[in-house]
C-alpha cells in the first residue's frame, strides 16, 4: 500500500512445470512402482547416517538447482528410502501398493485442499461423509458421526477426549479443576498412544490402569471387573476402557462381547482400538473375530494397514447422533463457519476436530474400494489370514 511500483512477477513457466512433474512421475513409475515392487530390488540401499548426509547433499543454499539436479535429487530420494510396497518389507503394520489409492493420493496431493468447510472441498466433505456411513455400517450402526483423522493415535485420544468430555463437559470450559481424578482401563497389549493420550490430555499416565491379559494377549474381563473396583475404592472415577481388535505385537482381538457387557453394567464408554483389525470386519470369514464391536461407543480403523489405503487413512468412528464431536471440539470461529452460507452448514466439518486445517484422507480408499468392490477386499483380508497361516 505503500508502493505504487509493480512487483516481479514469481509465476512459473507452465511448460517447464509440466516437463518437470511428466519427469518426476517417469521416475516414480519406474524406480517406485516398477522396482519398489520387485522382489529383485532391494527393500532398501541401506546407508549410516553421516554418509547417507553427504550423498544426499540436504544444505539449503541461496541458489536454485537446474531441472536435471532436482531429478537427481528425486532420484537419490527414492534410491536411499524405504521401499514399503516392496514384497519382502515386513517391518511395520502397513506396507503394499494399491494403484487406485495411489492414485487417489495423487489427486489430492495435487488439489491441496483442506477438509473443513463445504465451500473450499465439496466433493471431499460428501465423499467423507459417505465412506464413514459405510465403515460405521459395517460396524453395525445406522447411524452416528465420525472423522478421518491424522493417525490411529490420534483416533483414540479423541475417544479419551470425548468419553471425559461426555462424563464432565464443563471441562472443556474448566479444565482439570472441573475434574476428580479419573481412571481408564486397557490391557497392557494396548497401544502406547493410549498412556501418550493420557499424558497429553492431563489425566497422567496413572489414570491408565493395566488389566490383565492371557496367554494370547486378550484382555481378561473378569480382571476388568475387578480393576474398576479397585480404582472406585481408592477414590478414582472410571469412564473409559479402551479394547484393542488387533493388537501390535501378537495381533489379539479383545473378548468384546464379555468387556461391553461390563461397561453396560459399569456405565462406562467403550473404545475399540482397531486401527489394524478393524478391516477384518470385510471379511464375512473372520469378522466373528470383532463380534459385539457394535456395542462399542467409539472405533478407531485404519484402512491405511490391512487394506493397503496408503498412509494416511485413519478413521473415528461414533455411534453418538447428538453432534458430541462439535460440542467437545467446537469454538465456532465466525471467519470460517458462518451460520448464514447459502448452503447447509451442518456440512462444515471443521469445528469437530483440534486441527485446522485438514488433508483430504477419503479419496484414496473411496476409489480403490470403487475399484476393488468390498469383494476385492474381502479377498485381500482373506488372503491376509491364509498367508500368515
Amino acid at each position: 500500500m505503500a508502493d505504487s511500483k509493480p512487483l516481479p512477477s514469481l509465476d512459473w513457466d507452465p511448460v517447464a512445470a509440466e516437463a518437470l512433474l511428466r519427469d518426476v512421475f517417469g521416475v516414480v513409475v519406474d524406480e517406485v512402482i516398477w522396482k519398489g515392487t520387485s522382489a529383485s530390488e532391494k527393500v532398501c540401499e541401506w546407508k549410516e547416517p553421516e554418509e547417507l548426509k553427504q550423498l544426499l547433499d540436504l544444505e539449503l543454499r541461496s541458489q536454485g538447482e537446474s531441472k536435471e539436479q532436482i531429478l537427481e535429487r528425486c532420484q537419490a530420494v527414492i534410491r536411499y528410502s524405504v521401499k514399503t510396497c516392496h514384497p519382502r518389507f515386513f517391518n511395520q503394520l502397513f506396507s503394499g501398493l494399491d494403484p487406485h489409492a495411489l492414485a487417489g493420493r495423487i489427486v489430492t496431493e495435487s488439489l491441496n485442499t483442506s477438509q473443513y468447510t463445504y465451500e473450499i472441498a465439496p466433493v471431499f466433505v460428501l465423499m467423507e461423509e459417505e465412506v464413514l456411513k459405510k465403515l460405521r455400517a459395517l460396524v453395525g450402526w445406522s447411524s452416528g458421526d465420525g472423522v478421518f483423522c491424522p493417525g490411529g493415535s490420534i483416533s483414540n485420544m479423541y475417544a479419551v477426549n470425548l468419553a471425559r468430555y461426555q462424563r464432565f463437559p464443563d471441562c472443556k470450559q474448566k479444565g482439570l479443576r472441573a475434574l476428580p481424578p479419573l481412571a481408564l482401563f486397557t490391557t497392557k497389549e494396548c497401544h502406547y498412544s493410549i498412556k501418550k493420550g493420557a499424558a497429553f490430555l492431563g489425566l497422567g499416565t496413572d489414570s491408565v490402569r493395566v488389566v490383565k491379559a492371557d496367554e494370547r494377549g486378550k484382555m481378561i474381563p473378569e480382571d476388568l471387573e475387578r480393576q474398576i473396583s479397585l480404582a472406585e475404592a481408592e477414590g478414582a472415577v472410571p469412564f473409559l476402557v479402551s479394547a484393542t481388535s488387533g493388537t501390535t505385537v501378537l495381533g489379539a482381538f479383545d473378548p468384546l462381547e464379555a468387556i461391553a457387557d461390563v461397561c453396560q453394567r459399569r456405565g462406562l464408554w467403550l473404545h475399540v482400538d482397531a486401527a489394524w483389525g478393524g478391516s477384518v470386519l470385510l471379511s464375512q470369514t473372520h469378522r466373528h473375530l470383532l463380534d459385539g464391536i457394535q456395542r462399542a461407543d467409539s472405533v478407531a480403523w485404519n484402512p491405511h494397514k490391512l487394506l493397503t489405503a496408503g498412509l494416511q487413512c485413519s478413521a473415528l468412528l461414533l455411534r453418538d447422533t447428538t453432534n458430541l464431536l462439535k460440542r467437545c471440539h467446537g469454538s465456532q470461529a465466525s471467519y470460517l463457519f458462518q451460520q448464514d452460507k447459502f448452503y447447509d452448514v451442518a456440512l462444515d466439518t471443521g469445528d469437530k476436530v483440534v486441527q485446522c486445517g485438514r488433508r483430504v484422507d477419503c479419496l484414496k480408499l473411496w476409489l480403490m474400494w470403487k475399484a476393488q468392490g468390498g469383494q476385492g477386499l474381502e479377498r485381500r483380508v482373506n488372503q491376509a489370514f491364509a498367508l500368515a497361516r
